[in-house]
């Protein structure tokens, strides 16, 4: 798969979703809790329910991560080169100034 390239927009809108989807299996977590606070339910089911729930929130942002930070490596390394030639320009001896007669 080619090192995807994402405009400032795209990012926005794929770490958004990221955090929607981890938010989602936080509500999920957030419900097992709750039953796990009645009668009805067997606590040791839920807490398994929670652990798999968690195990699989993992994988995915794992498997989805591993993309998104190759990409930001590779931006990080190309607008780090724009830093440098800025960092050499301000290093540079400024020009020698004419003196008036």
């Amino acid at each position: 798969m080619a090192d995807p390239n994402f405009t400032s927009a795209e990012r926005m809108d794929l770490y958004r979703r990221m955090f929607q989807l981890n938010r989602s299996f936080h509500f999920v977590i957030q419900r097992l809790d709750e039953l796990s606070e009645t009668s009805i339910f067997n606590r040791k089911d839920l807490a398994e329910l929670r652990g798999l729930t968690q195990e699989v929130q993992v994988e995915i942002n794992t498997v989805l991560l591993s993309p998104l930070h190759t990409a930001e490596l590779d931006d990080w390394g190309t607008f780090g080169k724009v830093r440098a030639a800025i960092e050499k320009r301000l290093k540079e001896p400024l020009p020698k100034q004419r003196r008036k007669h």
